[in-house]
């Protein structure tokens, strides 16, 4: 990734809030045609929504073919139908009155086919009930725990068949396939990924073959992330489906983490000097309200005009920077910040603003950041 971001008009720069969301254009549209380039065809895809949250990104991705979907939200889930999205993935257990909020996604968009994740009998039970009384078919994915620990059955649990084979059978619910999330997967080396998402695949394969054998079809297997999109991009297999997500506006901490991806960070936080209280320190409108703070504290964005800046205070409204250079800087002067996080960063504002050219385009509304839009 370059550690650069492209030219902001002064004029621009001066009008735009802080702290504020920017989105560049180019950028963006570069890391999707990257990732059709990667997955080779549109069918592969299945990208995630969490990173942005964007109806206009997921027009874009519907208009280039990408109508399969995957979200973490029942909102998330709402703004893909309503984009056109035609197939959507919940990659979330259901449970409680959100069982009954998915039958309600599949009455109000009867046009696009709706799944969720599942590991436990009784929501799946529920599961059933409820659609059988909204009088709609919801897909199930087995959610497959390949070492995250997070969520999911293992692969050799003798329940994982079971959970799937009932899936299969009971009334308004319909067999998807496999959800596969290995996020735990961090490896720097993309052999060394690629080794570690063969050493799981076999267990995958297993599971697969003993659901078919127990006459329960395995037709998609949801899998990855942006860091092992490469690895099952690889793969021929008809049955993948390859669910990056942070790919599409990308951050510092994949950048750094993750040589071998060809994307580019697309979004970056604007950002004020508010005070310079030594000579040596100043202080930014950058709080921990403004960027994702789950990162360790000091690590949280990176900064191409003061990359070795040490990020010594991080409140809800400050940021307080020791660097030699803060001498160069007075307050009311500008900066941009590559967030190392960009997914819960996103979440945090109502709209961004769209460069193009050095200039504010248009505005975009982040629009299911919040849990609920109308169901």
């Amino acid at each position: 990734m370059s550690h650069s971001l492209p030219l902001i008009e002064s004029s621009t720069l001066e009008s735009l809030l802080s702290p504020s969301l920017v989105i560049f254009r180019d950028r963006l549209l570069s890391n999707l045609d990257s990732m059709l380039v990667m997955a080779g065809h549109p069918s592969r895809l299945r990208p995630h929504c969490k990173t942005h949250k964007m109806e206009q990104i997921i027009r874009m991705w519907v208009e280039q073919g990408v109508t399969k979907h995957k979200a973490a939200t029942i909102a998330e889930c709402e703004m893909l139908a309503a984009a056109g999205a035609t197939d959507v993935l919940l990659a979330y257990n259901p449970v409680g009155p959100n069982i009954n909020r998915v039958t309600a996604l599949a009455v109000k968009f009867p046009a696009c086919r709706f799944s969720v994740t599942t590991d436990h009998e009784k929501p799946l039970q529920q599961l059933s009930a409820s659609a059988v009384k909204a009088n709609v078919t919801i897909g199930v994915m087995l959610d497959v725990n390949v070492g995250m620990n997070r969520t999911g059955v293992c692969p050799d649990d003798p329940a994982a068949v079971t959970l799937y084979v009932l899936a299969s059978k009971l009334p308004g619910l319909r067999a998807a396939g496999f959800h596969v999330y290995d996020g735990h997967l961090k490896q720097s080396s993309l052999s060394e990924r690629k080794a570690a998402v063969a050493a799981a695949w076999s267990g995958v394969q297993e599971l697969r073959s003993k659901c078919e054998a127990a006459h329960a079809s395995v037709p998609a297997l949801a899998c990855g992330g942006t860091p092992t999109f490469p690895c099952y991009a690889e793969m021929d297999d008809p049955a993948i489906e390859l669910c990056p997500g942070t790919s599409v506006l990308y951050d510092s901490g994949y950048a750094v983490g993750f040589p071998d991806l060809p994307f580019e960070a697309a979004a970056a936080v604007v950002t004020r000097v508010i005070s310079r209280p030594a000579p040596d320190r100043m202080t930014l409108d950058i709080g921990n309200k403004a960027v994702a703070a789950d990162p360790p504290k000091g690590m949280r964005v990176f900064f191409p005009d003061l990359p070795d800046a040490v990020q010594e205070i991080h409140n809800e409204e400050h940021m307080g920077l020791v660097t030699p250079h803060a001498q160069k800087y007075q307050p009311g002067d500008v900066l941009l910040a590559i967030p190392t996080h960009i997914c819960p960063t996103s979440a945090l504002y109502n709209n961004v603003a769209v460069i193009e050219k050095g200039q504010v385009r248009e505005y975009w509304d982040v629009t299911s950041r919040n849990r609920k839009i109308s169901i």
